[in-house]
């Protein structure tokens, strides 16, 4: 859920649909050939790198510093008893949830397989060449017949300085040392853990509005990465990015209307469709702006007025859900990490696949209130698991769209949430005559 500026997605978009047309001119135009690649060789890939270039650099001061913060942010959960708890263990199972819809239907579709023999060969050539190496870095060590101990060797840092002082950063090891600083931090008083929050506060705002800088190079640079594919691997790959859109917009709608029903009819005791004609206003709103910032008053209103959930339960759970409970983000991000791995050949393992689950929720927290802040967490995904980050440019013209829908899930369940812990309590939300 990126605060991302209304309208943004546009030039970005119009990058992708330029880059795209270019590419289908000269694909396959024998005459042009020799131009084409000299132009590829020289210039747009050499944009391209730069703008990827970029991204990978500010990828570990964003995730260290805006995971800490989170997850510090929530506050002393002690402190904050039943209703914290509550709270944060639905966010984190929803948030499960939706991750494995998301790897369930990337199985099911795989929408990275449906290209012609000769772009998929191009591709993996070109994209997953070094694949072999990188995951022998990225894989963990311990006995093969003892999947527990993989998955702990894969997740858990011996070192963190060594796993992050790599040319491709363990982002598994930097993420689960960023949560245990945050969760430390929750049990200081606050006077104490500041001096650790403060500075890393400024660094988190200082790389987001890096990310801002550079996301002004976006509609550029996604032109000419899509332009070096498409001239490359013809059409085919655009119709790949067919099936990825429609396995994302399928897998949140059923986070939104499968599970969101269920919770809301079982755990709220609300039927689901006064649920979703009672939040309708702020997810119109979330959809509208794609930012979780700008539909937060809102989304107070709605579950105060429309829900009948109680203020004390209202404001806190929506607060802390709009950084902690990132259902349509966590999605997101697993679809995307599987549907350009497919594309670059690349098979992950089973203990790989639960380090994405952990990644895309982890990278829910992080990413939110950071203009599209999933694209570098996305990067240092594929980077860590062999896949080479510019096959992120098949996704980036679209995925200002897809903030949108996303956005919108992740703003329904915190309504949701808000009101399974309001009955939790004791209080039963409902229409305002029945209250």
């Amino acid at each position: 859920m990126s605060a991302g500026h209304h309208g943004a997605h546009r030039p970005i978009l119009l990058g992708l649909g330029l880059g795209a047309v270019a590419g289908l001119l000269v694909h396959g135009n024998a005459s042009l050939q020799p131009y084409t690649k000299t132009l590829i060789h020289h210039v747009t890939a050499p944009i391209g790198q730069l703008f990827l270039s970029l991204l990978l650099m500010l990828v570990v001061p964003l995730v260290f510093s805006s995971l800490i913060t989170g997850v510090a942010g929530i506050g002393d959960l002690r402190r904050l008893g039943r209703v914290g708890l509550r709270s944060f263990g639905l966010s984190l199972l929803l948030s499960a949830v939706s991750v494995m819809i998301g790897l369930g239907l990337s199985h099911a579709l795989a929408p990275g397989t449906h290209l012609d023999a000769s772009s998929a060969s191009a591709l993996q050539s070109a994209y997953g060449a070094d694949a072999g190496k990188q995951l022998a870095k990225a894989a963990p060590v311990a006995d093969p017949g003892a999947p527990l101990a993989q998955v702990i060797e894969a997740i858990v840092p011996r070192n963190p300085l060594a796993s992050v002082a790599q040319p491709v950063p363990n982002m598994l090891h930097l993420m689960f040392f960023a949560l245990a600083l945050g969760v430390g931090a929750t049990l200081l008083p606050r006077a104490r853990a500041d001096a650790l929050l403060a500075p890393l506060e400024s660094l988190y705002e200082i790389t987001a509005a890096l990310i801002g800088l550079v996301m002004r190079l976006a509609p550029y640079a996604v032109f000419c990465l899509v332009f070096n594919n498409v001239a490359q691997f013809g059409s085919s790959l655009l119709a790949s990015l067919g099936w990825f859109v429609g396995t994302v917009l399928l897998g949140l709608g059923l986070q939104l209307f499968g599970v969101y029903s269920l919770l809301v009819r079982f755990g709220a005791g609300l039927s689901p469709v006064f649920f979703f004609r009672a939040i309708r206003t702020a997810m119109l709103t979330a959809f509208s702006t794609s930012s979780s910032s700008a539909t937060l008053p809102t989304a107070l209103g709605v579950g105060e007025r429309e829900l009948g959930v109680p203020k004390e339960i209202n404001s806190f759970v929506l607060t802390v859900g709009a950084t902690a409970n990132q259902n349509g983000t966590a999605l997101y991000e697993g679809v995307a990490v599987l549907f350009l791995a497919q594309l670059a050949g690349v098979e992950l393992s089973a203990a790989q696949q639960l380090g994405v689950v952990y990644l895309a929720i982890l990278g829910g927290i992080g990413t939110a209130g950071v203009p599209a802040g999933s694209i570098p967490f996305v990067i240092g995904i594929l980077a860590g698991i062999g896949v080479d980050p510019a096959l992120i440019a098949v996704v980036m013209g679209v995925d200002r769209l897809l903030d949108m829908c996303r956005t919108t899930i992740n703003v329904s369940g915190d309504l949701a949430i808000a009101a399974c812990v309001a009955r939790g309590e004791g209080y039963q939300p409902g229409p305002p005559r029945e209250r």
